[in-house]
C-alpha cells in the first residue's frame, strides 16, 4: 500500500509544485520583485492549503487515527518546516552570497527556480512524505474510498487465513 501512496503524494505534490511556481512567479514579477524570499514562503503557504486538501481526501485518505483538527495542526506544522526548508537554499544565495546582484532577468529566473524549486522543493519533500506518515496521518484506516481495496500485506492475509480455518 505504501507505493500507492508515494505516487499519490508525488501526484498531490506536481499540482501543488505547479500552482505554487505560478504564485511565486506571479509574486516577483509584481509586487515582490525584490522579495523572492517573502514570495516563496508566501506561496509555499498557499501551495501547503491546497495540499493538505488533496492529501487528506485523497493521499493519504485510508490514513488517520487522529480528531481531525489535530492532523490538521500537525499537517501544517509539519509543513511550516517544509516551507522553510524549500525557502532555506533561496535565502542562503540571497543573504549570505548575495547573488541576485548583478545577473540578468533570465539568470534571475533560473536561479529562483534552481534554489526554491528544486533543491528546495526536494529536502521537504522527503522530509514532509516521512512525516506526515510518522506524524499526521500515522495508522492505517478503512476510511474512504480504498475501503474495499483487496491490497493485503501477507501477514495480514495468514491471519485472515487463519481466522478462517484455512491455515
Amino acid at each position: 500500500m505504501q507505493h500507492h501512496e508515494l505516487i499519490k503524494f508525488a501526484l498531490v505534490g506536481g499540482t501543488t509544485f505547479v500552482f505554487d511556481l505560478v504564485i511565486f512567479y506571479a509574486l516577483t514579477f509584481t509586487v515582490l520583485e525584490p522579495k523572492p524570499v517573502v514570495a516563496r514562503i508566501i506561496s509555499g503557504t498557499l501551495a501547503t492549503i491546497l495540499s493538505y486538501i488533496l492529501n487528506r481526501e485523497w493521499a493519504f485518505k485510508n490514513r488517520g487515527g487522529r480528531e481531525r483538527h489535530h492532523e490538521a495542526l500537525l499537517f501544517f506544522a509539519i509543513s511550516g518546516i517544509g516551507v522553510i526548508l524549500a525557502a532555506a537554499p533561496l535565502w542562503v544565495a540571497n543573504n549570505v552570497f548575495d547573488l541576485r546582484s548583478n545577473v540578468t532577468t533570465t539568470e534571475l529566473v533560473v536561479l529562483d527556480f534552481v534554489l526554491g524549486f528544486l533543491i528546495g522543493n526536494l529536502l521537504q519533500m522527503a522530509f514532509r512524505f516521512w512525516a506526515l506518515r510518522k506524524f499526521a496521518f500515522p495508522v492505517e484506516q478503512l476510511r474512504g474510498g480504498d475501503a474495499g481495496s483487496t491490497d493485503l500485506h501477507p501477514s495480514d492475509a495468514e491471519l485472515i487465513d487463519e481466522e478462517l480455518g484455512h491455515a
